[in-house]
């Protein structure tokens, strides 16, 4: 569904994806969603047939907008080294705001049920990876890594990197000192590993 900025279903999609963040689907009543909208709930049904449709409509608009930013931040040029790659990212991810994150928190509490293909936070996930994982084979190729599977460093990547981002801005439990110093004691441990030299 093609949605036009200021228009009736764009209220109508900002108002169900707020009150869904806050109060869940259940709390997502279509009468509290045309009042947050400004409309009636006859015009709510007319738009959008079904409170489930609407709120898939409402998750589908919101978690596109969000992958288009995520494409954005993963962008890499050829020349880019792997940790200048990691700290840009890491950072980008890190200044997201709140309103921006709000997606995560919706998709994070999606219920069982959804299928598989329909879930917010495994989209999300799979853009992440893929970028990586894409970015990872080419510096494999120009040997600046060591000749690793792509998709396992990807994966882990993006465990460290979001679990992070998850727990500072979804959940507020910040990191005990400086976000810079965490990225470059991040990025030590990635690229030189945690054994010592010390035999």
């Amino acid at each position: 569904m093609e949605v036009k900025n200021g228009s009736v279903e764009e209220r109508i999609i900002n108002a169900s994806f707020h009150i869904l963040e806050k109060e869940g689907f259940s709390g997502a009543t279509t009468k509290k969603i045309a009042e947050k909208a400004g409309v009636s709930e006859v015009t709510l049904f007319r738009k959008f047939e079904s409170k489930e449709k609407l709120i898939s409509i409402a998750k589908e608009h919101y978690s596109t907008d969000f992958i288009e930013k995520l494409t954005e931040i993963f962008q890499y040029t050829p020349e880019i080294s792997v940790e200048e790659y990691l700290t840009q990212c890491f950072n980008k991810l890190v200044n997201l705001t709140d309103n921006e994150l709000t997606i995560l928190k919706v998709g994070m509490e999606e219920v069982r049920d959804i299928p598989t293909d329909k879930k917010v936070f495994l989209r999300i996930s799979e853009t992440i990876i893929d970028e990586l994982t894409k970015f990872f084979s080419l510096k494999i190729e120009q040997k600046e890594l060591r000749e690793i599977n792509p998709s396992i460093l990807a994966l882990n990547m993006f465990s460290i990197m979001f679990e992070s981002i998850i727990l500072w801005k979804v959940y507020g439990k910040q990191p005990k000192y400086n976000i810079d110093r965490y990225t470059e004691d991040f990025l030590d441990i990635i690229l030189n590993g945690i054994k010592s030299d010390n035999k």
